[in-house]
């Protein structure tokens, strides 16, 4: 593996000086005839009509939330029709000047805020427009290493490759945390690394307009004088972008790293080579990327017991692999708590509607992993706390007797069951709720099997 990474860091290398030595200010296009060809500028590409009718598909199957103007999704196409000559007018003249984004503030699963920016409908439609035309550009540039908001790069393709490292002998990690990444990164800085690939003037200039225009949180206008907002269709590539000298430092050092947006993780065959590799990156990243490094939350450890996008790694016969992180695992099993607590007061049907919705999205994202054994635990956990609400919502003796009899016991086995002074926890592991309110029923009703379902996202 040692070889191949030599090779990889030329190609890099290699690919880099090429495209270093071509500034895309403008790319070469054939149309209309055989040998007529023209010089088409990046501004044209942007505002071509083909690429700004694919941005707003984009934008309008996204959907989200309105912006500071309040214009919905839905509005849009009929803004366009009435004001496309003077938006694009605008656009060309560099006279646009895009709205604020409106911030929004998302709670954390493990505490703390998300600040997100919302921009407007119009505005996410340039971005769009422009990420489109940068993006594979960049895409030229970008490590193999890096997986975040990237085309064909999954978390899936991210945690294959943590388990390749593992296997190779890499069984220690540097956890890297940056504070507030997408809140601090230094505007100049990222234009200077732009222009390392793009230095078409119109370009820079609309790409700094969205950076800096500013922020309404509760009505009161706030500079934005570093950061790209999260919400914004370019500023995940930007935050790439940004990154992309952190991945050309760790590829020339001869690092074996995996990163996935701002999560990056790097891998050393000793406790003592990660604490020398986390001075030294601590050191670039806050010197060189002004970015700070969260020392409490950066840890040196194992992939066997350290999370990663919420896998861990466990070992075995034929290597590694991946497994539902044990955090994430207890997270999972909490919110269905929540879902089933047994004086909800909320039909089956809802309840059931809930569950399914949680646990198909958890079941697909954690398909690759290990854990068939906690899935028939978790399996066997659910039914209980569902007959437990059944249980509770049957309430008066006459109506348990009548439904118990309905699913199949005698009247005076109904009597002798609807008299117990049992717990409701006790009682839904009891024999008689088992045989009466079986696996089969619940599924009947609409409750997802969850062993079932992960063997058919995994065949």
């Amino acid at each position: 593996m040692r070889q191949s990474q030599k090779t990889e860091q030329q190609a890099d290398r290699l690919s880099r000086i090429g495209l270093e030595n071509r500034k895309y200010t403008r790319a070469r296009s054939i149309a209309f005839g055989d040998n007529q060809d023209m010089d088409v500028t990046l501004q044209d590409l942007v505002l071509d009509r083909n690429n700004l009718n694919r941005a707003y598909l984009q934008v309008k199957k996204n959907r989200g939330a309105a912006g500071i103007d309040g214009m919905t999704v839905d509005e849009l196409l009929q803004y366009l029709r009435e004001n496309k000559d003077e938006l694009i007018t605008g656009l060309k003249t560099s006279s646009y000047k895009p709205f604020p984004v409106k911030r929004v503030n998302i709670p954390k699963p493990n505490g703390g805020i998300r600040k997100l920016g919302v921009p407007t409908v119009v505005d996410r439609v340039i971005q769009q427009a422009l990420a489109q035309v940068l993006s594979p550009i960049f895409e030229r540039v970008f490590s193999d290493n890096s997986y975040g908001f990237r085309p064909n790069r999954s978390a899936h393709d991210a945690i294959h490759k943590v388990e390749e490292i593992y296997n190779h002998g890499y069984h220690y990690v540097v956890d890297l945390d940056l504070t507030a990444y997408f809140d601090n990164v230094n505007h100049d800085l990222l234009i200077k690394f732009i222009q390392q690939y793009v230095t078409d003037p119109w370009v820079l200039k609309l790409i700094r307009k969205f950076l800096t225009s500013g922020v309404m949180d509760q009505g009161l206008f706030v500079r934005s004088d570093k950061g790209t907002p999260q919400g914004g269709p370019i500023s995940p590539l930007l935050a790439n972008v940004y990154l992309n000298e952190l991945d050309k430092e760790l590829t020339r050092r001869g690092h074996y790293f995996v990163r996935y947006a701002d999560d990056c993780n790097i891998y050393v065959k000793s406790p003592r080579a990660g604490e020398r590799v986390m001075r030294s990156i601590t050191k670039f990243l806050e010197t060189k990327l002004k970015v700070k490094v969260n020392k409490d939350k950066t840890k040196i450890g194992s992939p066997l017991r350290l999370k990663f996008l919420g896998f861990s790694l466990v070992g075995g016969r034929d290597g590694a692999h991946a497994r539902p992180a044990n955090e994430a695992k207890r997270k999972v099993k909490q919110e269905l708590k929540r879902i089933t607590r047994r004086n909800r007061g909320v039909s089956l049907t809802r309840m059931f509607k809930e569950i399914n919705q949680k646990m198909r999205g958890w079941l697909q994202y954690y398909s690759i992993g290990q854990m068939r054994s906690f899935i028939q635990r978790l399996d066997q956990w659910l039914r209980s706390r569902i007959r437990q609400y059944i249980w509770k919502q049957w309430k008066k003796f006459k109506t348990k007797v009548t439904n118990l009899q309905k699913l199949g016991l005698s009247k005076t086995d109904a009597y002798t069951f609807a008299s117990t002074r049992k717990g409701y926890w006790r009682t839904a592991h009891g024999k008689t709720l088992c045989y009466t309110l079986t696996n089969k029923k619940l599924e009947s009703l609409g409750l997802i099997n969850l062993s079932q379902t992960l063997q058919l996202i995994q065949k």
